[in-house]
C-alpha cells in the first residue's frame, strides 16, 4: 500500500497527504538526479551514492514514525462506541518534524546536522578629512605635522559576511550547536583581491537541566561583551571599546535567582596573542605569549534582571590575567611582562523604543584586546602599558524600519609608560577618542543602508595630534 492510499484510509486531508507524497518525490528526484550527474565518472558516482542511500534510509526512518503516528485506533469492542484516533493531535515536536519533511523538496542535505547559513553582503563608501588609520575603517588619526588635511576616500566590500549555524541533535538532558564565521578582511593581496578572515569557528555543548554549558573553539571574549551599533567595521575598537576574538575553552553556569533573575558565571582560558617576536624574526618563531607557557584566565560575572515590567537589562564585571615572555638578544637572559585588566558593562533598556549601553575599563599590556590604542609594552623602558577607557551609546528604534545610533568613546594610556619619537611612524599615542551619529533604514528584511558622520582625535607624544571628520556609507543586503 502506497503512503497516499494509507493516508486517505486513514482520514488524512489532503493536504497533509500530499506532503507525503512530496517528501517521497523529492527523495526519487534527488536520487536520480545525482546518478545522471554522476555516470560520467564512477567513482563520484559510487560516492553519491552512498550518500543519497543514506538520505533515503533517513526519509524512510522519518516516514515509517509518520506511519506509527497516524495509524487508527484499534477498533473498539463490539457493543460500545467507536471514536477514532484525532489525526491532528501532534506534539508540537512532532508537528514540526512533518513540517521539516514536508519542506524537503529540492533541499537535498549532505549532512546529518541542521546546518542555517547567514550572512550579508556590504559595501562601505568612506570619506576622511584627514588620513585616518587604516582608511577602509577608522582606528586613530595620523599626525598631521607631516600631511596636514590629507584627505582620503575608500570603497571597500570585505566586511561580507558568511557564516552557518550548526545544530545538532538535542534533548531535554544533552543540547549541542556550532557555528562558523568570515569576513573579508584577511591579508589580501589587493583591495580588489581580499582574503577570508575566521571570526567564528566553535562547538558548543548545553546541559538544560543543570544550566551548564561548555563552548570550545574561537569566538568573542568573555570580557566586555558588548559592542556599539555603528558603520564603522571597528565598533570603537582602540577608541574605548575592548575584546576582540580568540581560541578559547569556556565554561558557563547559570542561576535563576528569581523569576526572570539569571546570574551567569563564563570562565575559562584562552590562547594569549601578542603578535610580538622581538629577537626572533622567522616566520615559524613562536609568539611572546605563547613563549610565557600558559595561557590566559578569563572570567565573568553577569545578572540579568527585569526593569520598567518585563524589559531584561544586565550587567556585568569581567577580567583576565596573562603573560608573555621576551628573550633578550644574548639569548641567555629573558623578561616576563604580564597582561591583566578588570572591565564592567551595563545593558539598559530605558524604553521598549530606547536602549542604553555602556562599558568601562581598567587594562595593563591590553594591545592584543585592542586596548591601549594598539600600545601593550613599551621596549625601551621594558614595561608593559597601562591604560583606561570606555564608551557608551543611546539606541533609538522608533520603527521596524528605523534606528537611529549615538556614541562615543576614549582611549587614555598612561603617559609615564610611553616614549615620544620624532618618527611620525613610532611617535607614541597618547590619548585617542571618537563621537559618532548614524542611521540605518531597513526597506524590509533583507535590503539596508547606512550612513554614519563621526569624529576622531588622536593626540601624540611629541608630534602634532590628528583629528578627522569621518562620513561612511553603507549598503547592506542580508540573506
Amino acid at each position: 500500500m502506497n503512503f497516499f492510499s494509507y493516508g486517505c484510509k486513514a482520514g488524512l486531508p489532503l493536504k497533509v497527504n500530499l506532503r507525503l507524497m512530496a517528501v517521497v518525490a523529492a527523495a526519487c528526484v534527488t536520487s536520480g538526479s545525482a546518478v545522471i550527474a554522476a555516470e560520467h565518472d564512477a567513482q563520484t558516482l559510487q560516492k553519491e551514492n552512498a550518500e543519497l542511500r543514506q538520505r533515503l534510509d533517513s526519509v524512510e526512518k522519518e516516514l515509517s514514525e509518520i506511519k506509527k503516528l497516524l495509524t487508527p485506533t484499534p477498533a473498539a469492542a463490539p457493543g460500545t462506541a467507536s471514536t477514532p484516533a484525532p489525526i491532528t493531535a501532534f506534539t508540537p515536536a512532532e508537528t514540526e518534524k512533518l513540517k521539516a519533511l514536508a519542506g524537503m523538496k529540492g533541499k537535498p542535505a549532505r549532512s546529518s546536522l541542521d546546518l542555517n547559513f547567514y550572512g550579508y553582503v556590504k559595501l562601505d563608501v568612506a570619506y576622511d578629512d584627514s588620513r585616518v588609520s587604516v582608511g577602509n575603517f577608522g582606528r586613530w588619526v595620523e599626525t598631521e605635522s607631516v600631511l596636514k588635511d590629507d584627505k582620503h576616500f575608500d570603497l571597500t566590500a570585505n566586511q561580507t559576511r558568511l557564516g552557518v549555524d550548526i545544530t545538532g541533535p538535542s534533548s531535554d538532558r544533552l543540547q549541542s550547536s556550532g557555528k562558523v564565521e568570515i569576513d573579508f578582511y584577511g591579508a589580501g593581496t589587493g583591495e580588489n583581491k581580499p582574503e577570508p578572515m575566521l571570526r567564528h569557528a566553535f562547538v558548543r555543548v548545553d546541559w538544560p537541566e543543570y544550566k551548564f554549558g561548555i563552548l570550545a573553539g574561537q569566538t568573542s571574549d568573555i570580557i566586555s561583551p558588548l559592542s556599539p551599533n555603528t558603520v564603522n567595521y571597528s565598533v570603537a575598537w582602540w577608541q574605548g571599546n575592548v575584546g576582540y576574538r580568540r581560541p578559547q575553552l569556556r565554561f558557563i553556569k547559570s542561576f535563576a535567582l528569581d523569576e526572570n533573575v539569571e546570574l551567569k558565571f563564563d570562565g575559562g582560558i584562552s590562547r594569549t596573542i601578542t603578535g610580538r617576536k622581538y629577537v626572533f624574526k622567522e616566520s615559524s618563531d613562536p609568539d611572546t605569549g605563547a613563549d610565557a607557557g600558559f595561557p590566559t584566565v578569563v572570567g565573568r560575572a553577569g545578572l540579568s534582571f527585569p526593569v520598567w515590567g518585563k524589559r531584561q537589562a544586565t550587567a556585568g564585571f569581567s577580567g583576565h590575567y596573562g603573560g608573555e615572555e621576551i628573550h633578550q638578544t644574548n639569548l641567555l637572559n629573558d623578561t616576563k611582562f604580564e597582561t591583566w585588566s578588570l572591565n564592567a558593562d551595563l545593558r539598559l533598556p530605558l524604553t521598549s523604543q530606547l536602549l542604553l549601553q555602556a562599558e568601562g575599563f581598567i587594562g595593563r599590556n591590553f594591545d592584543s584586546h585592542l586596548g591601549g590604542i594598539g600600545q601593550g609594552v613599551n621596549p625601551t623602558l621594558n614595561r608593559e602599558i597601562d591604560t583606561i577607557g570606555g564608551w557608551a551609546a543611546l539606541t533609538f528604534t522608533p520603527t521596524t524600519e528605523w534606528q537611529f545610533n549615538l556614541g562615543a568613546g576614549a582611549d587614555n594610556p598612561d603617559d609615564n609608560d610611553l616614549t615620544g619619537r620624532t618618527d611620525p611612524a613610532k611617535d607614541a599615542r597618547t590619548f585617542n577618542a571618537v563621537a559618532f551619529g548614524n542611521v540605518f533604514y531597513s526597506f524590509n528584511a533583507h535590503l539596508q543602508l547606512a550612513f554614519e558622520l563621526s569624529y576622531l582625535r588622536t593626540n601624540y607624544k611629541l608630534l602634532e595630534a590628528g583629528e578627522a571628520w569621518r562620513q561612511q556609507f553603507a549598503v547592506i543586503y542580508k540573506f
